[in-house]
């Protein structure tokens, strides 16, 4: 190694902080040659002399759509004992089919994958893009066996060229890299950065992995002069003059694989230097015998890699004269040959290699090979990945019948191995070589609505609704063109259920299960129509037509139990239950929520029963039974696990849910520990609303200004869901709060609410507690203004903040005749807004804080020791000291157990205020201190009034550095600017006069 020590160095740090527990991942980029993979080979060295677990996958340039995963089948193929690692994470045997599952297993594991593609499985409630279960079981898969490994040995991770990554394999690299916490794990991924061009696909990947606290990057520059020459005088094992060596280093411009390119070229044959390192690359591969080049041409229309079998069979050699030119070609450094999956395996030296010789064949002459690939591919069982390359190869020779074929069949290959995003592109290819192909010559078993329909499927399981929508409606048009009338009932069942996930669609969705419905009406009883009734029911609830969707439920239970359809009858159960819920018949709903887990449990419909139980989970929750709804969902979250389903849609939903329910419980650390994302998201919206709902436990712990960079990111996927708005609107007021930003906190509600009541009208509990918040954030303003003496200020607040009560009040009434009841949580914060009107006043009411402390003792800890806080205050201002004590030290309890920072601010900042002991001992005469000692320096000096330079002149250092103290105060404080930054901390009782004066 040369002139690469401080990178080296840096690896091999990064290696042992990971082995001692700190999981890493690195991104090494670099121009082609520059020594990205030699530097990966030298920290292979590195970790294996420490007894480490080294694993080295390499991505493949095969074409437009890739093979799904091939870089970690290759590196967890190195792992000790596969088998049994299969065995311990069934869905591996997605990446390794060679290894059998016991009968069990592999039923379930098969019942999954059927499960996430069959139209209708278990229908599905409000707007949700279509998850791909078997993606994300891979996922978990491939994170268990790698946490396994690094439970007894550090383990490196080495991936590289992500620059010819597949979809599939960026998506579970940035799910990985997400999930990097404790365990002894270093990912290194390489990629080539002048490869990527301005849409290449791997630049979202980097987007979205630089933000992860977990990445360190690291650019491998060219060398410089000095090092070239150093570079190239290590190379010449005979030494050289040191005119050629400034000339070669030069000619290289500081690319490791140039210089040794070059240096090779010119010492082989001792003449001149190609002009180019293309003329260079050929001119190496001339030099071989004629055989030879003929095997090296016969590669490179392979890819970077060839299996020596596939050789033999396309170069129409006799194995003798391949093995003499395959000697001849790794002598002259144009091969190496390795061991790729128990197979002889020849690799290009370096993929630049490749391309120069790949490009410089005739056209012809590239036909004739791709074709003698696509026949040994045809003629021979592949391994995985085997239909794709046959697609790929019939495409290049213009075999389209084949091509479509090996497309379709490649399509179902990456389906099954949890690739949706894959399977959708193969899909699509064979949809543009349909009409290109003599009818005669298309499969006979499939026909172009199949095709749409599944690339359809596919597209809504990748994330791409609006894609899922166009193939559906092609679909659509295409079975009324052929008369078919139960097809076209069916692309229309498939066409609403696609427009029912894309926000704003929902009534062109209810039009056309409508038309489905008006083509099966009178029909016998079979399952298709059944399921266009159950998701007709669906639909028309969520239009909030309560009357017809029962109507068109209970038809869906009758026709379904007449053709035995039991999973449709449980569907449609959990729909009833639904509608009984809202109309307060909860004991009936959930006798329908049990036996609909019953019948969906006994006929095998896991998506169905898990939409039980998370229906039944939230009817408890919203009840108030808490203890319960965390039980529910506990065993609904086991039952998801326990079937692979922990990411499909229902089990995602009570994945939220127990994000929710434990935050109100006061259990923190699981509910963050539940909202850890599944990384790269197959739907923006399962990172989005995990984000969301995570975000609650991030304001309530102080990472405010964590909290305010997610609010900025997530404010563009509100319209992917409801719930990503409602969340982020009363985490962004709470924030606001927190902040002492109460001017934008309250144009945030006022904006949320307008935002909720456009796209779905009156949502109750949203409209509620966007209320109640509201008025806290307007009683803020009016106290501030009060303290300014600006009354016009502090009347407008005062109108704000009662008209935001009265809609609360209005919004509770609105609810009670829909619902049968509010619920615990709807009357507690009811109860909190007309407290806050107290407030809004000027006089706190201890009596309505009272009433807002027992409203949230039905188990929602913190937010009932925020209304301890104000009753607090508000008795301290009513002289009654004793009461306000007890009362406040309940509350700091709370707030210290949660960790909840900024309320154990607020209430130490109130006790020091009102000269009150939060504990036994001597009143506290400061809060816990978020700065560093030279922080406080200097933040109070910015409070004095002081620039950047005065303070910086008057602390001995420089003025860049006072920049940076600043700039981590400000992140501390969530502040966006110096004098905000003092504001805050006078707020918090981070700052006093008498310390500043």
């Amino acid at each position: 190694m040369v002139a690469r020590d401080r990178e080296l160095e840096r690896l091999r740090a990064v290696f042992e902080r990971s082995a001692k527990g700190t999981a890493t991942a690195v991104l090494i980029s670099g121009d082609a040659g520059v020594g990205k993979t030699r530097v990966t080979e030298e920290l292979a060295t590195v970790a294996r002399d420490k007894g480490a677990v080294v694993l080295v996958g390499r991505c493949l340039d095969a074409g437009e759509t890739g093979l799904p995963y091939l870089p970690f089948a290759e590196a967890l193929s190195q792992i000790p004992d596969r088998e049994q690692a299969v065995l311990a994470h069934t869905a591996l045997a997605r990446l390794f089919p060679d290894v059998s599952l016991p009968t069990r297993e592999r039923r379930e594991n098969n019942l999954s994958a059927i499960t996430a593609v069959v139209p209708g499985a278990g229908g599905r409630v409000g707007n949700r893009p279509e998850q791909d279960i078997g993606q994300l079981q891979l996922f978990d898969a491939v994170h268990g066996v790698l946490t396994d490994l690094a439970a007894t040995r550090p383990v490196l991770l080495i991936i590289e060229d992500l620059h010819w990554a597949d979809g599939s394999t960026r998506r579970l690299l940035s799910f990985l890299v997400s999930r990097l916490r404790e365990q002894r794990i270093m990912i290194a991924g390489t990629y080539r950065s002048d490869d990527l061009h301005r849409r290449h696909p791997l630049r979202p990947l980097l987007a979205e992995l630089v933000r992860q606290p977990a990445l360190e990057r690291l650019d491998l520059t060219p060398f410089s002069a000095a090092d070239s020459r150093q570079f190239v005088t290590a190379l010449a094992e005979d030494g050289l003059p040191d005119d050629l060596v400034r000339e070669v280093a030069g000619r290289s411009e500081g690319n490791a694989f140039f210089a040794e390119e070059l240096l090779a070229a010119y010492t082989e044959d001792g003449e001149s230097l190609p002009a180019t390192l293309v003329d260079v690359l050929l001119a190496r591969v001339e030099r071989l015998s004629e055989t030879a080049q003929h095997v090296v041409r016969v590669a490179s229309v392979s890819g970077r890699r060839v299996p020596h079998a596939d050789l033999l069979a396309v170069s129409e050699l006799p194995e003798p004269e391949l093995e003499e030119a395959l000697r001849e070609a790794v002598q002259h450094h144009v091969f190496v040959a390795k061991q790729h999956q128990w197979m002889d395996v020849y690799a290009f030296r370096h993929a630049l290699l490749r391309e120069a010789v790949y490009g410089d064949l005739l056209p012809g002459e590239r036909v004739r090979l791709h074709a003698a690939y696509a026949r040994n591919l045809a003629a021979n069982q592949g391994p995985r990945g085997a239909a794709g390359a046959l697609a790929h190869h019939s495409m290049e020779s213009h075999q389209l019948p084949q091509a479509l074929s090996a497309s379709i069949a490649a399509a179902r290959e990456a389906k099954d191995a949890g690739a949706p995003a894959e399977s959708l592109d193969y899909y699509e290819l064979a949809l543009k070589l349909w009409e290109a192909v003599p009818p005669a010559d298309r499969p006979a078993d499939k026909d172009e609505v199949t095709l749409l329909r599944k690339a359809s499927y596919m597209a809504g399981r990748s994330g791409e609704p609006e894609r899922a929508v166009s193939f559906a409606r092609s679909a659509v048009k295409l079975a009324d063109e052929s008369g078919d009338r139960a097809t076209s009932a069916m692309m229309r069942r498939r066409l609403a259920s696609a427009l029912f996930v894309v926000e704003g669609r929902e009534r062109e969705a209810l039009q056309v299960i409508e038309q489905a419905w008006a083509i099966v009406d009178g029909w016998p009883p079979d399952c298709e129509k059944s399921w266009i009734l159950a998701v007709y029911a669906l639909i028309l609830r969520s239009m909030r037509e309560p009357e017809e969707a029962r109507k068109f439920a209970e038809l869906a239970v009758q026709e379904a139990r007449a053709c035995d359809e039991t999973g449709v009858v449980a569907d449609a159960l959990v729909t009833l239950a639904a509608l009984d819920e809202q109309n307060g018949r909860t004991e009936e709903s959930r006798e329908r929520l049990r036996e609909a887990i019953r019948l969906a449990h006994d006929d095998g419909e896991l998506s169905v029963e898990l939409r039980a139980r998370y229906y039944l989970g939230i009817s408890t929750y919203e009840q108030g039974e808490l203890a319960d709804a965390v039980r529910i969902i506990e065993e609904g979250i086991d039952r998801a696990r326990s079937t692979g389903l922990a990411w499909s849609t229902y089990g995602f939903e009570l994945r939220a849910m127990k994000v929710i329910s434990r935050y109100a419980t006061g259990d923190w650390d699981d509910s963050e520990a539940a909202a850890e994302p599944p990384g790269m998201r197959v739907s923006s919206t399962v990172s989005a609303r995990l984000a969301a709902v995570g975000s609650y436990v991030m304001v309530g712990r102080g990472r405010l200004a964590e909290a305010t960079r997610l609010a900025a990111e997530l404010r563009s996927e509100w319209h992917r869901d409801f719930q990503i708005g409602a969340a982020m609107g009363a985490v962004g007021a709470e924030l606001a709060l927190w902040q002492g930003r109460p001017e934008e906190g309250a144009k945030l509600v006022r904006e949320a609410l307008e935002w909720a009541s456009r796209v779905g009208g009156q949502w109750v509990l949203v409209n509620i507690r966007l209320g109640a918040l509201g008025a806290a954030l307007c009683a803020d303003l009016a106290e501030r203004a009060a303290r300014r003496k600006d009354e016009a200020e502090r009347r407008a607040a005062v109108e704000e903040g009662t008209r935001l009560v009265e809609l609360t009040r209005q919004t509770a009434e609105f609810g009670r005749p829909r619902t049968g009841t509010l619920g615990p949580e709807g009357l507690a914060w009811v109860a909190r807004a007309e407290a806050e009107e107290s407030r809004l006043r000027g006089a706190s009411d201890p009596g309505l804080w009272a009433a807002a402390v027992a409203a949230f003792d039905y188990g929602a800890i913190y937010e009932q020791a925020i209304c301890r806080w104000r009753l607090g205050e508000a008795l301290l201002g009513a002289e009654r000291r004793e009461e306000a004590t007890s009362v406040l030290r309940t509350a700091d309890e709370v707030a210290t157990r949660l960790d909840a920072r900024p309320l154990r601010d607020a209430l130490r900042k109130l006790a020091r205020r009102g000269r009150v002991a939060l504990t036994d001992g001597a009143v506290p005469r400061e809060t816990l201190d978020p700065f560093t000692p030279r922080e406080r320096t200097v933040l109070k000096l910015v409070a004095l009034g002081r620039t950047n330079r005065q303070v910086g002149e008057e602390l001995f250092i420089s003025e860049k550095t006072v920049s940076v103290h600043l700039s981590r105060i400000m992140a501390k404080l969530g502040a966006t600017r110096r004098a905000e930054a003092v504001a805050i901390a006078y707020d918090r009782g981070l700052l006093v006069q008498q310390e500043v004066h």
